[in-house]
């Protein structure tokens, strides 16, 4: 029987292909000579400039759509190559005003705008939403920019966006064939190498647009692919902290171990793959229609070694003593010493003895794709009325699968474990020393032998080979329809809008896993030591390691698979982990447009109506059973927008909005589970409410003449109901099976707290000198120079409702938080020279700490945080040859850390804990990557 969510994926991309192949075939069927200049446009979509000046003419492009905007965005504009300088979106907004990005690996992934959580950005391609496949914190590394003509970063919500558009909307304009006249043809070819390992890069994009005039209009069509290949090595360390609540001598609240340490030694490669094609008719300047097909796909092969140091094994032998004790170095412990500061050791510097390796070695294709297919149009009829209407299919598929999973761990017993030393007082730096465990008898203790470097030679029998098949696919719907009339309104010409849309959206997570214990696997005549699965390969990172170790063999991996399936060993369903979550909206609203000589207005009211039902399994009182619900909702979301025309070449934008974050899918399923023996329930909450915030803007903006731009701003949310993972009372009976009553239980998932806001200010500035460099008597060549920079300045805080332990009692009591993802300060410099046919680039970004994770109840090591993010990139391009020019990027040239870290103050000081200096500071580390300098180079052609 095939697997139904396997051919799903590969049916997108079928499906894509072929509307990519018949659109080839449209494309190519008329001679050349059918060719004519395409219809009008509008100001607004006028972005594509013919000069030699790429880099100016873009911006200029993009401030031209900027200043027409009815509301306020930040917009990136492909140049006159109909290219964008970052690899993806992600990459590329971030260089905007009020835009900061998450990175993963080194390249650009989240987008947070004016310090919101990333979830509170919403994802479009050309005015549709677009459900990404991770569900509502869109990924953006998946989309890459050679998809878009424009990137319009809405801050300002209206009536006509979705209200789960909170903090704004990141809206994908792609290419229209009738962006260009007649044929069209850029194409690039590059490659590039990065510092760790040297290993290669490869990238290419092809777009193809011709415009036809026939007997019945213009016809366009255009197709594009683009094709990215990184291939990493990354540098990684992460040590996990925990409060031990053993030992409860003096100081006992204030320490906090690291529970184990461990180095994740990443070998990576990632694809980017888009496919795009656009066939769209113009009857008459009044009318359009267009189907566009969009497939994009990323890809993460990764292989990893993880060699895990459980310092925290036998955590159960530590004194339950109360008194205090000497703190003297002891080198024959009669215990691990793991958190026991008798024998000397502290959070940060020690000795364990005789503890436990646990060893991965993962194979994993981590694949998301998304395909999306809209059919619209836009009609203009009668006195001054229009319609426009869209129907669209998306299907975004988040396969999360593991190829293959073999694990190794030291055996029972001590001395065949090693013994740690371990040095965390630097924060950037791993310092671990790994030496023989000898045991001495009468009594029992422990002591350091000789050092060991090569950290196979210990004992680690193979312990379990695992193959997980984990697959989320969601299908969405969606149609809208909007009529226009433009009338007199309030005095001033002006346009009404009534819009309808109706959304539905099904996500569905399926589970099943393959798990060999050791004993299987020798049946099916694999050997289970490490060294018949491994390569004689060093290590090819750059962090300094205290051991050598042998990669493992990507080909052992797929061959035990291979072998396991073919002697019959099959996948099991993992039930618990199955859900089913639909969602529909029903949405309209009603908006009006007017524009005076002073300036205009822009308000309205949308309407959402949403029904959420989902299945799922749950286990109670040992049963594991399905369970289904359901719940709805009416919300309404005003927003006005007041623009005004302070002078002829100066804006000032006022604004009022509002929006709902609604919980993502998986947090929505119905799944439980209940653990009578503790009076605890987990699991998701269907009928949690969405956070709402209600915001205003400030902003003035200044076009400069004949060319430049500098921006102030303000900008305040107020927030309600926020989603948190909590711990409280269920307080219902839906769980009495049995006749329990379990309603007094402690149920953990996500849930509503408290309010907060957030509030900041921007600014932002662009300037070129050619204007300036007759009046100010400078040389023709100093006009190549350019400059742009932004800032934006963030303070958020919420509450945290309390946690409440498994007998009701509470454990953290409300306090204040920032809110997920909120740097105090974003920002971006960029320098420029372009001239006769040479443009340099140079680009600086900077992101402060911000908030990643909320720490629960005193068992955590308190609140984690990202540290501070900053990136220096170059790029250089010179036109040997009309319409051919080659380029050079280099990437990450800071090679600069990225760092969580751990920091309890906040909690300890909630808690009523004094705490001490070092408890306030970001030395616990808990995770520590570098990726490495990164080079390409190639040529692009234009005709």
């Amino acid at each position: 029987m095939r697997n139904p969510v396997r051919h799903a994926a590969v049916s997108s991309t079928s499906r894509a292909l072929l509307c990519v192949g018949v659109s080839v075939a449209a494309l190519l069927a008329a001679p050349a000579s059918a060719q004519t200049a395409p219809a009008a446009v509008t100001d607004d979509s006028e972005i594509i400039v013919t000069a030699s000046r790429p880099i100016a003419e873009s911006e200029a492009a993009a401030l031209k759509v900027q200043r027409n905007s009815d509301n306020l965005v930040a917009v990136a504009a492909a140049d006159s190559v109909g290219r964008l300088p970052d690899q993806n979106i992600a990459q590329a907004a971030g260089r905007l005003p009020g835009v900061a990005i998450e990175r993963d690996q080194g390249q650009a992934r989240y987008i947070s705008l004016r310090g919101a959580p990333n979830y509170w950005t919403t994802l479009s391609f050309d005015g549709i939403n677009v459900v990404s496949p991770e569900g509502r914190d869109a990924r953006y590394d998946s989309v890459p920019s050679a998809l878009a003509s424009l990137i319009v970063v809405s801050k300002a919500v209206t009536p006509d966006m979705p209200g789960e558009t909170i903090s704004g909307n990141v809206n994908i304009v792609t290419r229209s064939p009738f962006d260009y006249t007649g044929f069209r043809l850029t194409a690039k070819l590059g490659g590039g190498t990065s510092e760790y390992g040297g290993r290669a890069s490869y990238e290419g994009s092809l777009v193809l647009s011709n415009t036809y005039e026939t007997g019945i209009g213009n016809i366009g069509v255009l197709v594009s692919g683009s094709y990215y290949e990184r291939n990493m090595i990354t540098d990684n360390f992460e040590i996990d902290w925990e409060s031990v609540s053993q030992d409860q001598r003096p100081g006992a609240n204030e320490r906090l171990w690291a529970r184990e340490t461990e180095n994740k030694l990443y070998r990576i490669t990632r694809r980017n793959l888009s496919l795009s094609s656009r066939i769209e008719w113009q009857p008459d300047t009044d009318n359009r229609v267009y189907f566009q097909s969009l497939y994009t796909k990323f890809q993460d092969n990764e292989l990893r070694d993880n060699y895990i140091f459980d310092l925290d094994d036998r955590q159960g032998d530590l004194s339950n003593a109360s008194t205090a004790c000497a703190t003297a170095v002891n080198t024959r412990p009669l215990t691990t010493g793991y958190a026991d500061v008798c024998i000397g050791n502290t959070p940060f510097t020690g000795t364990v003895y005789g503890v436990d390796i646990n060893q991965r070695a993962t194979l994993r294709t981590f694949k998301q794709s998304v395909f999306t297919n809209t059919l619209a149009g836009d009609h203009k009829f009668g006195d001054g009325w229009g319609l426009k209407w869209a129907a669209n299919y998306t299907e975004s598929i988040d396969d999360r699968s593991v190829v293959l999973e073999t694990r190794y761990e030291s055996p029972p017993t001590r001395n065949l474990r090693p013994t740690v030393g371990y040095d965390f007082t630097d924060p950037f730096r791993q310092r671990i020393s790994i030496f023989s465990t000898v045991q001495n008898a009468g009594p029992t203790s422990f002591q350091a032998g000789p050092a060991v470097t090569a950290i196979d030679s210990f004992t680690k029998p193979l312990t379990q080979a695992r193959s997980l098949n984990a697959v989320d696919v969601t299908s969405a719907w969606t149609g809208k329809a909007e009529l226009s009339r433009q009338t007199a309104l309030f005095g001033g010409e002006g346009i009404v809008r009534l819009g309808f849309q109706y959304d539905t959206r099904t996500k569905e997570s399926n589970e099943s896993e393959l798990v060999l214990n050791n004993a299987q696997v020798t049946g099916l005549g694999v050997p289970t030591d490490y060294a018949s699965a491994s390569l004689d390969v060093p290590f090819r990172g750059k962090l300094p390691l205290a051991y050598t170790f042998r990669y493992f063999s990507e080909a052992f991996s797929r061959n035990l698979l291979a072998r396991a399936i073919s002697g019959g060993f099959g996948y099991t369903p993992i039930p618990a982990n199955f859900y089913n979550v639909r969602e529909e909206v029903f949405a309209g609203y009603l908006m009006a447009n007017s524009k005076f000589d002073w300036g205009s207005i822009v308000g309205g009211v949308r309407a959402e109506h949403v029904k959420n039902s989902g299945r799922a399994n749950g286990t109670i009182a040992g049963v594991t059973r399905p369970i289904s619900a359901s719940s709805s909702s009416t919300l309404f979301f005003p927003s006005l927008h007041a623009n005004i025309d302070v002078a002829d070449d100066k804006k000032l934008r006022i604004g009022f909005t509002s929006g709902a974050a609604r919980a993502d899918y998986d947090q929505l399923r119905p799944n439980v589970t209940v653990n009578d023996t503790n009076g605890t329930i987990s699991g998701g909450n269907p009928s949690v409410k969405p956070e709402r915030a209600y915001g205003v803007d400030a902003y003035l903006e200044w076009y400069v003449q004949p060319q430049g731009y500098f921006m102030l701003g303000a900008f305040y949310k107020r927030v309600e109901d926020v989603l948190y993972n909590q711990r409280r009372t269920f307080g219902s009976n839906a769980l009495d099976v049995g006749g329990t009553d379990r309603s007094g239980y402690i149920f953990t998932g996500i849930t509503n707290g408290g309010g907060g806001r957030v509030f900041g200010l921007e600014a932002a500035a662009q300037l070129q000198l050619e204007p300036y460099t007759e009046k100010l008597g400078l040389p023709d060549w100093m006009g190549g120079f350019g400059i742009s920079a932004n800032v934006t300045l963030n303070d958020s805080q919420v509450t945290k409702p309390v946690v409440l332990t498994a007998a009701g009692a509470v454990s953290v009591p409300v306090r204040n938080v920032r809110l997920p993802g909120t740097s105090d300060v974003v920002y971006n410099l960029g320098a420029y020279y372009e001239k006769y046919g040479l443009s340099i680039r140079l680009q600086y970004q900077k992101r402060t700490t911000w908030l990643d994770g909320i720490a629960d109840d005193l068992t955590d090591a308190g609140d984690v945080y990202w540290d501070a993010d900053d990136e220096l990139d170059f790029s250089a391009r010179y036109e040997i040859l009309k319409g051919v020019e080659v380029f050079f990027d280099a990437t990450n040239l800071l090679d600069k850390p990225g760092r969580r870290y751990s920091d309890p103050a906040n909690l300890l000081r909630a808690t009523g804990v004094t705490s001490t200096g070092s408890l306030s500071d970001k030395r616990r580390t808990i995770e520590f990557e570098k990726f490495g300098r990164r080079y390409s180079g190639g040529v692009r052609v234009t005709f």
